[in-house]
């Protein structure tokens, strides 16, 4: 019965181990998620993209500014002036402040989300123990009844830790741990990507 005691207690570690893994993505900031790796390169792209965003958002300025106004007269008239102006402000506050935007938005919804799993007692510090009770009561089981025990932390040894993902999801890749052997499946041939795939393949 200690060993049906042991896999229970194996299993409840697990679950506290990806409850901390849940915990840390929840109230971690994407600028120091995986070392601050991903984050140079995202802040890479966005400086290029804000550039590109910059000179669509005067393109597209001056586009507006004539369908607007038939006539470079109407374009003095203060109403008319003060619409443009408005409007190439606003647009160029979102291209040029909009990463600060998104990680403000970011900020508030982890504080909200962490605030949930604390009330919820799902925080970080909160480990999940099995029961003196239920322990006392697995190992009273005569044979017979511990026959069901037996058949459910086998079943838990069998489909531990076998997680699918599907390659289209990059969170779901950067969720993977590399520290363990993965399986890849591809759907059709491609040799390119084979040839790739060998270059990391275990054994």
């Amino acid at each position: 019965m200690n060993w049906v005691v042991g896999n229970l207690q194996n299993a409840i570690e697990t679950w506290n181990s990806k409850l901390s893994e849940i915990w840390t993505l929840v109230s971690q900031s994407p600028v120091d998620f995986k070392g601050g790796t991903i984050w140079n390169v995202i802040t890479n792209i966005h400086g290029a993209m804000q550039a590109i965003g910059l000179a669509l958002l005067v393109l597209f300025f001056v586009i507006g500014v004539m369908k607007t106004c038939g006539s470079f007269a109407e374009v003095k008239k203060p109403e008319h002036a003060l619409k443009l102006f408005i409007r190439f402000a606003i647009a160029k506050a979102m291209v040029t402040y909009g990463l600060e935007l998104m990680m403000a938005i970011f900020k508030i919804v982890q504080g909200i989300a962490s605030t949930i799993m604390t009330s919820a007692g799902l925080g970080g510090t909160t480990q999940t123990v099995l029961p003196n009770e239920i322990i006392q009561a697995v190992e009273a089981c005569n044979f017979f009844e511990s026959i069901p025990l037996w058949a459910v932390t086998l079943i838990r040894r069998t489909f531990y830790n076998r997680i699918i993902i599907d390659a289209k999801s990059i969170l779901g890749l950067l969720s993977l741990d590399l520290t363990k052997t993965l399986t890849v499946k591809c759907y059709g041939e491609d040799e390119d990507f084979n040839r790739v795939l060998s270059k990391y393949a275990a054994g």
